[in-house]
């Protein structure tokens, strides 16, 4: 959120890796997910998308709805 708001920014893509390649989110991710994105509206800033990527592919929280 630090960088986030140095840079004045308005929305946000978080993305990490899964280097097991599977690409479903844990129950950590979606946590995770959620408590960043409770943060980021308290200084009225949007998470537009949370991607998980492996060798695979990636997982998108958006296009699966979750966001």
């Amino acid at each position: 959120m630090r960088k986030a708001i140095e840079q004045d920014a308005v929305a946000l893509i978080l993305c990490h890796n899964h280097p097991s390649g599977n690409l479903h989110p844990s129950k950590a991710d979606e946590e995770l997910t959620r408590k960043i994105r409770e943060a980021a509206l308290l200084l009225d800033i949007r998470v537009l998308d949370h991607l998980i990527v492996s060798q695979d592919g990636y997982f998108s929280f958006a296009d699966e709805g979750l966001i």
